[in-house]
C-alpha cells in the first residue's frame, strides 16, 4: 500500500472547519432567513428529495435521510437545503447533507453539494464497515503517533474524493488560541468502507 505524505496548512484548517460546519449550523449569523416546515414549499421539498433520491434510490433515502428544517436556510433565491444522515445500526454514520436549490427545483451549481451518498451508483461506497476506533486503529498501526493532545476523529464529506471518509488528525505541537494558534501534526485520511489508507498528510499552521 502506498500512502502519500506531503505538508499542508489547509488539511487541519479544513478538518476543523467541517467539524464546526457539520455541529455548528444551527447558529448561522449570516442575516439568512431560518427556514422550518412551514417555510419550505412543498413542491422545493419534494424536488429537493428526489434530487437526493436520484443518487441514493428511494428505499436508502427513506430509510436514513431526513430534512433537518432547523438547519435549512432561505437566501433569495436558494433554500440552503439541510438533510440529517442517520444509520440508526452504524451510529457513528452521523452526518449533514447540503445543497442549493431554488423554488423552480433548479439546483445551485455554484453551492457545494456536500454528503450525498451515491448508493445507485456505487453502492461499496455506503457499507461503512470502519467505525471511529477502527479508523483509529488503522492509523496508528500506519504510525500516526499520540501527538500532545486528545485526536480528532470524523467521518467527514471530501469533495476531491465525493465520498465521506475518516479524517484522523493527530496534534504533535501547538500554542496560542483562535486567531493566534500555532500548530503542527499529521492527519490519516482512511476509507470508511474498506480501511484504506487514502493519504497521510503532514500539516503545519505557522
Amino acid at each position: 500500500m502506498t500512502i502519500k505524505s506531503k505538508n499542508i496548512i489547509t488539511g487541519a484548517f479544513m478538518f476543523l472547519l467541517s467539524i464546526s460546519i457539520l455541529f455548528g449550523l444551527n447558529s448561522c449569523s449570516c442575516g439568512c432567513g431560518t427556514a422550518d416546515a412551514s417555510d419550505v414549499p412543498l413542491s422545493v421539498l419534494n424536488k429537493a428529495n428526489n434530487f437526493i433520491i436520484t443518487r441514493t434510490g428511494k428505499e436508502f433515502f427513506d430509510k436514513y435521510i431526513t430534512p433537518d428544517f432547523s438547519l435549512i436556510t432561505y437566501k433569495d433565491p436558494y433554500y440552503k437545503m439541510a438533510y440529517k444522515f442517520f444509520m440508526p445500526e452504524k451510529p457513528y454514520v452521523n452526518t449533514v447533507i447540503t445543497f442549493s436549490i431554488d423554488k423552480d427545483g433548479k439546483i445551485d451549481g455554484k453551492d457545494e453539494i456536500a454528503g450525498i451518498p451515491e448508493y445507485l451508483k456505487d453502492p461499496a461506497s455506503c457499507r461503512f464497515n470502519i467505525d471511529d476506533k477502527q479508523a483509529i486503529k488503522i492509523a496508528k498501526e500506519n504510525g500516526l503517533k499520540e501527538g500532545v493532545s486528545k485526536w480528532k476523529v470524523g467521518l467527514l464529506w471530501d469533495s476531491s474524493y465525493n465520498q465521506y471518509i475518516w479524517h484522523v488528525l493527530s496534534t504533535y505541537s501547538e500554542s496560542g488560541k483562535d486567531k493566534n494558534y500555532k500548530g503542527s501534526g499529521k492527519e490519516f485520511l482512511i476509507d470508511p468502507n474498506t480501511g484504506q489508507v487514502i493519504s497521510a498528510n503532514l500539516w503545519h499552521i505557522p
